[in-house]
């Protein structure tokens, strides 16, 4: 079985473009297996060939091995990092901003941006371009729309401004606030999205520690590229960078990694 998953991996990057070996592979392998037996397929080669012919089994599929969990202003002391510490600096230096929410799910956390740089600056000014590898999550994140309990680190205030109350009980973040976001589909481990010196902001949050090293350094290595001179990256909890000095980043404050000139 351990030989057969190397080959379905093999022949996933083929058919599809997705690269399995940068991901840490006793979480993937267990996360495939799971899936393909629930399913009711008898081999990995039966289960690639319905990824390739049937888009629900690779909606499904997608779905599987990427990690859908956010929230808004998830660890929201962090966001009041971002918002106290990191934002005033760099809006200082520029009019309109521009951001890149990597790996951004429902959009919860691109909102959560607009929303916060809004403190500082008129919507109008505000580009965020928010991107994932899976179409289903973007086209929810498109719709803005958010349960009750999905609101929850979400104020009175914030829910007044940005969102109105539908008939259901949902909240539907306001067409202004959505037309500051551009959702695209896109695979965070290959180069399209690594322009040079593009952002003043990337966020990247909760995805790197499904990654293996390799991959990792391939993204900070990107990340470094894509920011404009004094740029910040915001990492997730868990996800701390090393030795960041070696990808041309200095940690400014906890989880926000400044863009310096790389050493040596």
């Amino acid at each position: 079985m351990c030989g057969d998953y190397q080959i379905f991996v093999k022949k996933v990057y083929k058919h599809v473009g997705i690269d399995l070996n940068n991901y840490k592979r006793d979480q993937m392998e267990r996360r495939v297996k799971s899936l393909f037996i629930k399913k009711g397929f008898q081999t990995f080669d039966d289960y690639l060939d319905a990824i390739v012919k049937d888009p629900k089994v690779y909606k499904e599929f997608l779905e599987r091995i990427t990690i859908n969990v956010t929230e808004f202003f998830r660890n929201e002391k962090h966001w009041r990092t971002l918002q106290e510490v990191v934002l005033p600096g760099i809006l200082d230096r520029n009019k309109v901003f521009k951001c890149w929410s990597a790996a951004c799910s429902t959009g919860e956390e691109a909102y959560s941006l607009v929303m916060t740089i809004n403190q500082f600056l008129p919507l109008e000014y505000i580009k965020v371009y928010a991107t994932d590898i899976d179409e289903s999550v973007l086209e929810k994140a498109r719709q803005g729309v958010y349960s009750e309990k999905g609101m929850k680190n979400c104020g009175d205030r914030f829910r007044r401004k940005y969102f109105r109350k539908r008939e259901d009980g949902d909240y539907e973040v306001l067409p202004e606030v959505k037309r500051c976001v551009t959702f695209r589909q896109s695979d965070l481990l290959k180069e399209e999205d690594f322009k040079k010196e593009e952002w003043e902001l990337i966020v990247c949050r909760n995805v790197m520690i499904y990654f293996k090293e390799e991959a990792k350094k391939d993204l900070y290595n990107g990340f470094h590229r894509s920011l404009k001179p004094d740029g910040y990256l915001f990492v997730g909890s868990t996800e701390q960078i090393f030795h960041p000095s070696r990808y041309g980043f200095k940690a400014e404050q906890s989880f926000f990694y400044k863009k310096v000139s790389r050493r040596g």
